[in-house]
Formats: C-alpha cells, sequence, structure tokens
C-alpha cells in the first residue's frame, strides 16, 4: 500500500518525552511487537474503538510517509493490511497532531478532518 499519511495514536505523556528526544520508539506494545503500530486514515476509528476504550489524554499524529525507510504494511489476523514502522520515529516526519476527545460514555471524539 502507498499512502501519503499514516496515523499514530498516543498518549500525551508519551508525546512529551518523544518531543524532549526528537524521536518516538513505541508504546509498551509496539516495543513488545518490534516495531511501532500506525493506521491508514479510515482505520483510526477502528483502532480506537478496540485499543484504546475510556482512555483520556489521547493524540492523533498525522506522519508523512515518504521519508519513512522500514515502513512495512502488514496483514493482521483480521485480514486488513496495517502500516509497521521498524526502526524509531523522527518526529520531523509528524506533520500535524490532533487531540482526540474523550467522551462521557467512554467512546472518542476524532476531529472532522485529520
Amino acid at each position: 500500500m502507498n499512502l501519503k499519511f499514516i496515523y499514530k495514536i498516543i498518549n500525551i505523556d508519551e508525546l512529551k518525552k518523544a518531543k524532549s528526544s526528537g524521536t518516538y520508539s513505541g508504546s509498551s506494545k509496539d516495543i513488545q511487537d518490534g516495531y511501532i503500530h500506525f493506521s491508514g486514515e479510515d482505520q483510526v476509528e477502528g483502532t480506537l474503538k478496540k485499543y484504546y476504550a475510556n482512555q483520556k489524554d489521547l493524540v492523533l499524529l498525522k506522519v508523512e510517509t515518504l521519508k519513512l525507510d522500514h515502513l512495512i504494511w502488514e496483514q493482521a489476523s483480521d485480514g486488513n493490511m496495517f502500516p509497521h514502522l521498524y526502526s524509531p520515529l523522527n518526529l520531523s516526519n509528524v506533520t500535524d497532531e490532533f487531540e482526540i476527545l474523550l467522551q462521557d460514555d467512554g467512546s472518542h471524539k476524532l476531529p472532522d478532518s485529520y
């Protein structure tokens, strides 16, 4: 697959830590799996529902794929293809950040466009 942008859901504290170093090595789940999990634009909502229900303080990073040398699209157990980055993410590839709002029912509100 060849998308111009991919997306990473990240906790605000993880993002602050990454900004201090300029790179993001991934969440504990990413590190355990050996790569950083990303989503295509049409996969963000499903990823939020499946892995981040009721979690607050989340940010959506929009990442330009052009300069990501170790990005591989791999098939998940559900048959969908997901982007995985097999190296730390240089934050210079992040083109935008979006706050993800936690609603009273535990679901999340994304911006209208991202």
